[in-house]
């Protein structure tokens, strides 16, 4: 299977259609008046579909176990053919395109079964997706391209030698997967002072994005948060919240970082851990998708 663990839980919906062709109007004719010998083709073959949805992990290797929330199926009648229309819903990190396919398949398949006794010339044309929503393609297009970062390790260890920064290295490749050009990539030591001088020089650096990594756990040192939270017009909360449920659904102790989100003017400002992993998990959780600030900050509104 492929990994989706680094996937963010969204809406996603698909709507998959299947097309039932019979030979003759007596076999719509039996639908319709619930005659076919099998019983009611209709209603047993939702039932049907819904079972496929269901079961389309166990019989496809490579797709995921997910929760179903919703299933529609419904049926239009035109001339001799049958529209077989499949829509399901699920919150969750992929869609649900092949469940939709798949049920729409198994629908077709049961009509097929029930009306081959009265009808020989019966055939399924086609199985096709018609629509997806909630995936990452749904927002690819709503960012910024210009925009520029400014990276600042905060570490004594590192900043002294002792140790190579990892974290800042894998906040740039999360950017410069997003088309964020990076402004500049520097190391400072765990220092208030220092660190409010770089936001306030970076933001006069029309830097429209600064992200600080280190400094924002519980130690003594840990002071990037404290330092930089007097210099934000506003915070932005949801972030900061997006951030920390995304790392506490893989660890424990994401709860204890101080993580922080807020604009000094129009500069995003992000404080995040310093831990290879904490950093890189905190860029997952809302990269791209926390691009979309850029446009909002220049007086788009949210679609």
């Amino acid at each position: 299977m492929v990994d989706i663990t680094h996937k963010v839980t969204t809406l996603r919906t698909a709507t998959a259609q299947a097309i039932v062709k019979v030979g003759r109007q007596s076999t719509i004719d039996a639908i319709n008046n619930g005659t076919v010998p099998k019983g009611d083709v209709f209603a047993m073959s939702k039932a049907a579909g819904l079972l496929g949805v269901k079961k389309t992990p166990e019989l496809l290797p490579d797709c995921h176990p997910l929760p179903i929330e919703y299933t529609g199926i419904d049926y239009v009648i035109n001339d001799l053919e049958i529209s077989v229309e499949v829509t399901i819903k699920t919150i969750y990190k992929t869609g649900v395109e092949v469940e939709a396919m798949h049920g729409a398949s198994i629908v077709a398949l049961n009509m097929y079964d029930m009306l081959k006794p009265i009808d020989k010339e019966i055939e399924i044309k086609q199985i096709k997706l018609l629509s997806k929503k909630g995936g990452k393609s749904d927002y690819k297009d709503k960012f910024r391209r210009d925009l520029k970062a400014a990276v600042i390790v905060c570490s004594d260890t590192i900043s002294e030698g002792k140790k190579e920064d990892k974290a800042g290295k894998a906040i740039i490749a999360k950017l410069e997967k997003s088309e964020v050009d990076i402004l500049d990539y520097i190391v400072i030591p765990d220092e208030a002072k220092i660190i409010q001088e770089k936001a306030i020089h970076y933001q006069k650096e029309e830097a429209d994005l600064i992200i600080f990594t280190g400094g924002t756990g519980l130690s003594k040192r840990d002071v990037t948060p404290d330092a930089l939270s007097p210099l934000l017009n506003r915070n932005i909360p949801g972030i900061e919240e997006a951030i920390r449920k995304y790392g506490q659904d893989r660890m424990p102790y994401a709860m204890l970082s101080r993580s922080l989100a807020g604009t000094i003017n129009n500069t995003l400002v992000l404080a995040l851990p310093g831990s290879t992993n904490g950093a890189k998990e905190s860029m997952d959780a809302i990269f791209p998708e926390v691009l979309h600030v850029f446009r909002i900050l220049k007086g788009a509104r949210h679609d």
